[in-house]
This record gives structure tokens, sequence and C-alpha cells, in this order.
């Protein structure tokens, strides 16, 4: 199963990219089961997400969240937190994480990356980059090799 950790904070932007995420697993027929789990906001995807790896039927994890920087320091502490969180789960799990928490100047590179041109939007690209991840770890099993 793919579970998929999704903030709600920005959620134009998260929306978007859990679209193209959609729109890339779908392709080609491909099935797999999602479970979409929502947090308030980026911050708590870590959280999440270390709950979730030790599911016996999460197969892979996708986080998608978004923080845009404004006029403190507050999005620089997030943007740390977020990453070193994610990273560190990452480095204590089996299961693949894969990183979708954009971290953007302003509102317009998010939407840029997040809209309906899937040729930018990086959920879709997270979607393929699933898919690749999924079947190879079918065909050659080579995630349990390591």
């Amino acid at each position: 199963m793919i579970y998929v950790v999704k903030s709600i904070f920005n959620s134009d932007i998260t929306n978007g990219l859990y679209d193209g995420f959609q729109e890339a697993i779908n392709e080609d027929g491909y099935d797999k089961e999602i479970k979409l789990i929502v947090v308030p906001g980026a911050f708590d995807i870590p959280g999440a997400v270390s709950t979730i790896i030790n599911n016996e039927n999460c197969e892979i994890v996708i986080t998608l969240g978004c923080v845009i920087k404004g006029e403190t320091d507050h999005y620089h502490y997030i943007c740390d937190a977020v990453a070193n969180g994610i990273m560190n789960l990452t480095l204590k799990s089996v299961t693949p994480i894969l990183f979708g928490i954009l971290t953007c100047q302003n509102k317009k590179l998010a939407l840029d990356r997040s809209g309906n041109d899937m040729s930018t939007n990086k959920g879709y690209e997270l979607g393929k980059m699933s898919k690749s991840i999924l079947l190879e770890e079918k065909n050659n099993d080579s995630f349990n090799k390591i």
C-alpha cells in the first residue's frame, strides 16, 4: 500500500501536488491502493510518517507539503525541522520515504510546481518515482538486499 501524508496548510498547493501524484499513479492502468493521511502542516509530517512506517502493509510513503518564505525566520526553522525529521526517518527505515515538501521563496514558485502542467508538477514526479521504486522492488527485490 502507498501511504501519502499531506498537509492542510497551503492546501491549494498540496492539493495540486496530490492531484499530480494521483495522475502519475493512475497512468497506464497501474493499480495500487493509496491511503491518504492528512496533517495540519508540514511540521507535522515527520510525526505521521514515523507511525506509518511501522505498518506491515506500508510499501512506500510519500510526503506532500509546502512551506513558503515569509518575513520572519519561521520559514527556516520549519524547513530545517521537516527536512531533518524526514531524513532521520529515512536513515532508520527500510520503507522508502519520498520527500515532497516544497520550500519556496514565494507562492508563485509553489504554484508553478503544483499546477496542472505535469511537466513541472512535483507531485506528478513523485508518483512516477513511486511506481518505479515499487516495480523495481517487485521485480528485483533490491531494497531488501541492502
